[in-house]
């Protein structure tokens, strides 16, 4: 990612040990605060996400779950007046450092969007362009990324015969399916979905809910979503935002059980969001 996660063995980095990955975490967040200008969007979060699972984030609009999910891979980046303070630690660097190459960073920390972002071209385009880009040329290496990505993205059986049709003709639900393809066709290591079913109907969702649970195993997940059901449904812990704040992070079955805080509670109830 960066000269500096190549050389990542060989340099020191300023971090209290406190707050390194310990073997079960991807990522460890210390002291985050995200603003827009003056104005602070996340306060202080710290938390550690754990590796192959999948943590959902859920809170009302503008509670500042997705501005967070964002800057994990530094899309905040291209929001002009946006910054971030404290540690995000991802294979013992702080992705927020100016040395971090943020191209290398998204490829290991990629990203789906609410709404399905296919580009105007085939199928096996979609999934290549960015391969090519990244200096993969061999037709029969991009085959196999192909074949591969779209198998673990539950697309592969639907699509193998039109490959090099346009995108843009796959329903909603498939479309989603294939920018996950593309995503993973990266390799990453972490993904994150910012309401990656919010457009979808019913059964899409229900696919695109399927496809991630069975994604846990090789990748780790974090999820922005509104949908309680589904936070209950798929994740394994679940971080409740609320004002900027994290007001409470645990195993999704006691958050949606037996909450420790009573706006959680609130919020998990409908009291209010």
């Amino acid at each position: 990612m960066v000269t500096a996660i190549k050389e990542r063995h060989h340099e020191k980095q300023i971090i209290s040990p406190d707050i390194l990955l310990n073997k079960e975490s991807v990522l460890s967040i210390n002291q985050l605060e995200i603003f827009y200008g003056d104005k602070r969007a996340v306060n202080g979060i710290s938390m550690e996400i754990d590796k192959n699972s999948i943590t959902a984030l859920i809170g009302p609009s503008g509670c500042g779950k997705s501005t967070f999910l964002r800057s994990i891979n530094r899309m905040n980046d291209l929001i002009p007046g946006a910054r971030a303070k404290g540690e995000i630690i991802y294979e013992g660097l702080n992705i927020l450092s100016e040395q971090i190459d943020v191209v290398s960073l998204r490829k290991e920390i990629g990203m789906v969007f609410q709404r399905p972002n296919p580009f105007p071209k085939s199928i096996y385009e979609n999934i290549t362009h960015a391969l090519t880009f990244s200096g993969i040329k061999k037709k029969s290496q991009l085959d196999e990324i192909v074949e591969e990505s779209l198998q673990k993205a539950a697309l592969w059986d639907e699509v193998k015969d039109r490959l090099y049709k346009s995108a843009l003709s796959l329903s909603g639900g498939q479309q989603q399916r294939l920018c996950i393809a593309r995503t993973i066709a990266m390799k990453p290591s972490v993904l994150l979905l910012d309401e990656p079913s919010s457009a979808l109907d019913p059964i899409s969702n229900a696919k695109v809910e399927d496809l991630i649970v069975n994604l846990r195993k090789d990748y780790s997940i974090i999820i922005v979503t509104h949908n309680m059901q589904q936070a209950s449904r798929i994740s394994d812990q679940t971080a409740f935002f609320l004002n900027g704040d994290l007001i409470e992070y645990d195993d999704t079955e006691k958050i949606f059980t037996n909450p420790s805080v009573k706006q959680t509670e609130d919020y998990i109830s409908g009291r209010f969001g």
